[in-house]
């Protein structure tokens, strides 16, 4: 057997291993196919964005009592590190399931291409990708009929958790720089968002091994942004756990937000006692899954309350 075959070069626990030979391992995570929920009654289907790009979405509706009702879009981005996970594992589609049918929106999960095969900044750019393909439904005439049929593109949120929450961040501020073509973004929610911390642990280790050329830039540590407060929404909530290692450039970035010159409201919403993405992993028995207990349910409940609220 080739030695380099077995010999790892780089090894981040619970995401992926590094082998000499340039094979990649990763977690792999149960994933669902899309369909009719039935306890809820919301409805997913995938959808191709850009096929040479590999993409792709997973997009949901509510079970629709008025045909003509024009409802709220969340776009919603996934964590994993840069480097793991999409909208087709069973914690997303769940988690996209529950705040389908709590707030009543409609939700479109981007599938962004992972790293190290697709280096960072890919995820940032297929994200935008994603956003203008959205915009490109505004005028009631483009390629996805729920898109046409029933959203309200006044109002639309960004959302997502971990690697997810700063890949929202960023594509709020990049609609600041470049437009949204007709979309108006009125919130967005950030949930445990990585923003690196100053701590040499494995979480930083990952992502300078992804992203060796901008670790340290506005994309990662956003409270050096001096464009921070061309911020190009009006509300966010930042949700924090005090267990987690990168709570506090969550904070940070709560606290340089609300004291620049930005003129939104901005929340910080922190769980006592909970760890990093608390709401997807079960804290007793490890496993990946939305948990139905008193402290993630509270957590969704405000994430309906902040995009519902007039």
């Amino acid at each position: 057997m080739d030695p380099n075959s077995t010999e790892i070069v780089y090894e981040f626990p619970h995401f992926l291993r590094l082998y000499k030979d340039g094979r990649i391992e990763r977690t792999i995570l149960t994933t669902i196919p899309p369909g009719t929920d039935p306890n809820t009654g919301v409805e997913s289907k995938d959808i191709i964005i850009l096929p040479e790009k590999c993409i792709s979405a997973r997009l949901f509706r509510p079970k629709i009592t008025n045909p003509t009702q024009k409802l709220i879009l969340l776009i919603y981005i996934h964590g994993g590190a840069f480097c793991i996970g999409s909208p087709f594992d069973l914690v997303y589609h769940k988690h996209l399931t529950t705040l389908t049918a709590q707030a009543n929106i409609v939700a479109l999960s981007v599938n962004y291409r992972l790293a190290p095969e697709n280096p960072l900044p890919i995820a940032y750019e297929d994200t935008w990708t994603a956003i203008q393909w959205v915009a490109s439904h505004v005028n009631g005439n483009g390629p996805e009929t729920w898109l046409n049929d029933h959203v309200d593109f006044g109002r639309v949120f960004f959302a997502g958790d971990s690697a997810g929450g700063n890949l929202a961040h960023n594509m709020a501020m990049q609609a600041t720089i470049d437009g949204l073509d007709g979309l108006k973004l009125e919130g967005i929610l950030l949930i445990h968002p990585y923003f690196g911390n100053n701590k040499p642990d494995n979480a930083n280790r990952l992502v300078k091994y992804l992203y060796p050329n901008g670790f340290d830039g506005p994309r990662i540590n956003v409270a050096k942004d001096p464009n921070l407060s061309c911020l190009g929404c009006s509300r966010v909530v930042i949700f924090v756990a005090e267990n987690d290692p990168v709570k506090d450039r969550g904070i940070i970035y709560y606290e340089a937000l609300k004291n620049s010159d930005w003129s939104g409201v901005v929340e910080l919403v922190e769980t006592k006692n909970e760890d990093h993405v608390f709401h997807l992993i079960h804290k007793e028995t490890g496993n990946i899954d939305v948990q139905n207990k008193q402290k993630a349910v509270a957590l969704v409940n405000k994430m309906v309350s902040f995009m519902t609220q007039d």
